[in-house]
């Protein structure tokens, strides 16, 4: 018996999407190049908020993805600040069927803990901090041991207060309507906390959560987390959980991330999507979006938004 899997195997997609109209002479650059490669596509144009997006697409294509057709398409498109995803198989023709993200700076815009340790005085060493781990230079437990030692003693009412002020990058609510009328899921996994997270995730309908937790006695912050950390092997675990309990095959699932802890679970997933991220992390990924947009995603799908 066939497997809707392997009926998919020869899909192939290449979509653009930006805030800008497209080049014309990327446009016919881009198409002329996939024909050469991959046979006649199908053209389409996702309907995405205002974005102006291409998505070309065929069914059964006649070679194979190599890496001197990655290059061809996605190096001109790249070099004119125009985002671009090239995907195979089924998630090429399907999209995927679960997308992780990473919160601080993805999913929200600036780093959570920052927002906390302003109530406590300390934000600019914790930013110093937070731009360290997250180019790499620092282990992520002990840089988080570090930075959530300087919040001891803050009111625990100021979880409140950064949930409802943190704002929510822009097209996130498409990017959960768009998976979730197709079937699919969407998961949080944050170096962050529950306590604020949770408050975020919640009222969006975010199918999974994993985040650090903090200490909490007599109504202020004990200056320390509980329970496992959640670095970068962590983050991984979650994608593959997630997945495996949904019976949802990796090369269907998306990871999104900007730092150098989400790297374990961008080399996991299907499609590794670097989001306005760090140098080590865009040399890795397998597409980038470099404006806050997280609808961009549902163009680079070649879906229509809800």
């Amino acid at each position: 018996m066939t497997s809707p899997h392997s009926i998919h195997s020869g899909a192939i997609r290449f979509s653009l999407t930006s805030e800008q109209p497209l080049p014309a002479g990327l446009v016919a650059h881009t198409i002329s190049s996939f024909t050469g490669a991959f046979g006649e596509p199908e053209v389409s144009h996702p309907i995405v908020g205002d974005l102006n997006s291409l998505s070309l697409f065929v069914a059964d294509s006649v070679s194979r993805v190599t890496g001197e057709m990655r290059a061809e398409l996605r190096g001109p498109a790249l070099a004119l600040a125009v985002d671009c995803a090239l995907t195979e198989g089924a998630l090429a023709a399907q999209g995927p069927r679960l997308v992780v993200t990473d919160v601080d700076s993805t999913f929200v815009r600036g780093e959570v803990i920052e927002m906390l340790a302003a109530a406590a005085g300390s934000e600019e060493m914790v930013r110093e901090i937070t731009s360290a781990a997250m180019r790499g230079e620092l282990d992520f437990a002990q840089s988080l041991e570090k930075r959530v030692a300087t919040l001891e003693g803050v009111p625990s009412r100021v979880f409140d207060d950064v949930a409802a002020t943190v704002p929510v990058t822009p097209g996130a609510d498409s990017l959960i309507a768009a998976l979730h009328a197709r079937g699919g899921y969407i998961g949080l996994v944050s170096g962050g906390f529950h306590e604020v997270v949770d408050q975020i995730a919640q009222p969006r309908g975010i199918d999974e959560v994993l985040a650090n937790r903090l200490m909490v006695a007599d109504g202020r912050l004990l200056g320390r987390t509980y329970g496992r950390i959640i670095d970068r092997q962590a983050k991984r675990e979650a994608l593959l959980q997630w997945s495996s309990v949904r019976g949802i095959p990796l090369d269907q699932t998306v990871a999104v991330g900007d730092g150098a802890n989400d790297l374990g679970m961008m080399e996991a997933a299907g499609l590794s999507v670097a989001f306005c991220a760090k140098p080590v992390v865009l040399e890795q990924a397998d597409a980038a979006i470099t404006t806050a947009r997280l609808d961009k995603l549902v163009a680079l799908f070649g879906w229509n938004a809800q």
